[in-house]
This record gives structure tokens, C-alpha cells and sequence, in this order.
């Protein structure tokens, strides 16, 4: 089938800001109920891309979220997905049917998820258990006494609730409070406040050093001996060389072998990954995940058109979007202490040169947003090509941070 629409992913946050799964669904009116041939279509092709017949289900913990219409419920394509990495949302009214009733029970007998919206938690009673896995709970910050006590007995029960809307940190922590088990609303893109530490920490200043040094291509051994200094980069180095399959059958385990392996470019784009990494103040999970999926979609998107030294280029821009809320800097200062070439500045600044709009399209797949189309198209990418390279992005970043 030919692709027409886009992905886009939302993640659900566990109480410790945690990405435990995503929602996928594609680009839509948020008021019209999608297509049954659509949802089909959805389900058939993300179990094609992140469920591999040899290496098996490539987003490792995560939990697959999508929403659902009775006629779908018994689509072979839902055989390709792991039941347990599954949860089906569907409005609870829709079970008025017999038969509809009669298809969630025989998935959930399979051990696949079904998470009920609309759900009247009084009028489900003890019920709720027996059809569900997941009950949608609408969080909108009033009467929360109320909202305490009708979850207060889902708590006791296998039923696990998902809080939406959750827009802010203080819905967040309210939700928390009252046992709500996850949690979806624009909160990966917002630093959780009150992180007392800004700035570098002792780690991020010799990563910076390092950045520095490769991009002024310093001699292999000028580079080592900083590392050196530090045991934990010198250990994460030679594991990820080690594990990324760039050695010759043999394991790596000088520094200077390792650097000399991995060349300037690509070692750049692995600290810059670290830089990240070794964020301490306001370090939110998600955040960190979302970085990397941008900077992974906007690489695997440029590399057809660019190749990959510049889609390299990509990686870094796109990491380094979110770089100031991971450090709790503002952009201007980051750059002033980070050295990146003028094209990447440019793409952060103004989303302008060749790589602005690559990492614009990056940004804009995890909004529903009427942009993707149009900038797809000014790049000459297909929503296939873009799709595609959005689950490739989001299995690669699993084993990253994982």
C-alpha cells in the first residue's frame, strides 16, 4: 500500500520520568476518528519495522500504544506484534457489542494490552479487571479528592492507569501523588524545573575538551592522554568500539587503536552523544531519549541526499536542539563553549543551510503537525522514507540509552 500520512509518536512517562512505551499513530484532525483501513495499515507496518523475524523486538522494554476500532481487532497483522509489548486503546462504549466484548476478551486471553477510554470507573466496577489492562484517566487538576478516591480502588486492582492530559510538571506531580501509573502529554520536550545545579559538570568539561581537540584535529596521542585522565570515558570508548562491530574480529583495547578506529568525524558525534549523557542538572529521561531520536531521525533523513559525513553533521545538530535543557543553559551559551561548524550553528539557530530543514522535519514527527508533509516534500522524501527512518531511529536510540 502506498503511504500518504506520517507517524507521529508520543511518549507515556512513568513516575520517574521514564519513557515506558509510546503512542504511534499517524498525523490526524484530532477530532475525526481514523479510518479502519488506516489503523490496519498502522499496525501492519510498524510490526514490519520494529518486530525483526532474526533479532525479535527492536524497542527492548518499550510498550507499543494504538488506538483501535472493533473492526481491527482481529487483523493478522496484530499476529506480528509481541502481545505483551501491545496495548490496543479503544473507547469503552464500543464494548456495548457483544461481539466487540468478545474480541477484547480473546486478546487479552493472548496476553495482549487494552486500554479503555471514556471509561465511567463507578459504572466498570469489578468488571474492569476481566477486559482491561489499562483504563485512561483524564487529568484536568480539579476536585482531586474525588479523582483520589475512584482510583484508589483501581489501585488495589490489576488495572494500571495512564494520565491525560498532562501538560505540566505540576500535573505530573499531582498525578504521581494519586498512583497513576504513566503519563502522556508534551512533557518531553519541557526540562523538569528545579534542578539546583547549571552548567557543565566535571565529566561535561573533559568531554567538552575533547570536542575541542577533534575538531581542531589534534594529534591521536594529544587526544588519548585526555582521555586517560578520565577511567569512565576510557571505559565507555573502548565498549562502545567494541560493541558497535568496528573491530576486525578481535576485541580493541588501546585508547589510541580505538581512536584511530573510529576516525575524527564519528568520534565526534559519539561525544557529543556522551555530552549529553553525562547531564546531571534538570536531567529528565525523557528528555535525553527524545534527543537522541531526533539526532538519529535527522541523520538516517539526510544520509540518502547528504551522505554520511554530513548526515553525521545531522546527528550532532539534532542532539544538540535539545542540548540546552539538558544542561539548563541557554542555547546562546552552549554554542559559545561548544565548537560546532557555522552549517550546524545555523540549523540551531535559524533551522537554515542545508541541514535546517532536516532537523526541522526531525522536530516536527514528534508533534501532530501539519508541517511534516510540507517539508517532507521540499526534501523529496516520502512519507515511507520518513516513516521508515522514524522507527529506525526510535529502535536504534533503545540500545543507546538502554
Amino acid at each position: 500500500m502506498h503511504q500518504t500520512n506520517f507517524l507521529v509518536r508520543e511518549p507515556l512517562l512513568d513516575p520517574q520520568q521514564r519513557v515506558v512505551g509510546y503512542e504511534l499513530a499517524w498525523q490526524h484532525d484530532a477530532s475525526a476518528t481514523p479510518a479502519l483501513a488506516d489503523l490496519e495499515d498502522l499496525v501492519g507496518f510498524v510490526a514490519a519495522h520494529v518486530n525483526d523475524a532474526e533479532r525479535g523486538w527492536l524497542l527492548r522494554n518499550k510498550t507499543l500504544f494504538l488506538q483501535a476500532v472493533p473492526g481491527m481487532l482481529s487483523t493478522d497483522a496484530l499476529h506480528d506484534l509481541p502481545p505483551e509489548h501491545t496495548v490496543l486503546s479503544i473507547r469503552t462504549a464500543e464494548l456495548a457489542n457483544p461481539d466487540t466484548l468478545a474480541a477484547v476478551r480473546a486478546l487479552r486471553a493472548g496476553n495482549v494490552g487494552i486500554l479503555l477510554r471514556n471509561c465511567d470507573l463507578a459504572r466498570a466496577g469489578n468488571r474492569l479487571p476481566m477486559i482491561a489492562s489499562f483504563v485512561e484517566v483524564r487529568f484536568t487538576g480539579a476536585d482531586v479528592a474525588a479523582q483520589a478516591r475512584a482510583y484508589a480502588a483501581l489501585k488495589q486492582s490489576s488495572v494500571r492507569m495512564v494520565g491525560r492530559p498532562v501538560a505540566t510538571w505540576e500535573d505530573f506531580d499531582a498525578c504521581a501523588a494519586l498512583g497513576i501509573d504513566a503519563f502522556v502529554g508534551k512533557l518531553h520536550l519541557t526540562p523538569r524545573p528545579g534542578a539546583d545545579v547549571k552548567g557543565m559538570n566535571p565529566a561535561q568539561t573533559t568531554i567538552l575538551q575533547l570536542m575541542q581537540m577533534v575538531q581542531a584535529n589534534a594529534d591521536v596521542p594529544k587526544i588519548e592522554s585526555v582521555l586517560k585522565r578520565d577511567a569512565a570515558l576510557s571505559y565507555k570508548l573502548l565498549r562502545y568500539i567494541n560493541s558497535a562491530g568496528f573491530g576486525a574480529g578481535r576485541e580493541i583495547q588501546s585508547l589510541k587503536q580505538a581512536i584511530a578506529l573510529l576516525g575524527y568525524q564519528p568520534l565526534y558525534r559519539w561525544l557529543t552523544l556522551l555530552l549529553a549523557t553525562a547531564s546531571t542538572s534538570g536531567y529528565s529521561p525523557v528528555l535525553l531519549e527524545t534527543a537522541v531520536v531526533r539526532g538519529r531521525l535527522a541523520e538516517l533523513l539526510g544520509l540518502g541526499t547528504l551522505g554520511r559525513a554530513d548526515a553525521e553533521n545531522l546527528f550532532v545538530a539534532g542532539m544538540f536542539s535539545l542540548l540546552d535543557r539538558l544542561l539548563g543553559i541557554p542555547m546562546k551559551e552552549v554554542l559559545a563553549t561548544v565548537p560546532l561548524s557555522a552549517e550546524i550553528v545555523d540549523a540551531l539557530l535559524e533551522r537554515g543551510g542545508r541541514f535546517g530543514p532536516y532537523l526541522a522535519l526531525a522536530e516536527a514527527c514528534e508533534l501532530n503537525s501539519s508541517l511534516v508533509s510540507s517539508l517532507a516534500a521540499s526534501l523529496q522524501l516520502t512519507p515511507e522514507d520518513v516513516n521508515k527512518a522514524h522507527l529506525s531511529a526510535l529502535a536504534w536510540t533503545q540500545n543507546v540509552t538502554g
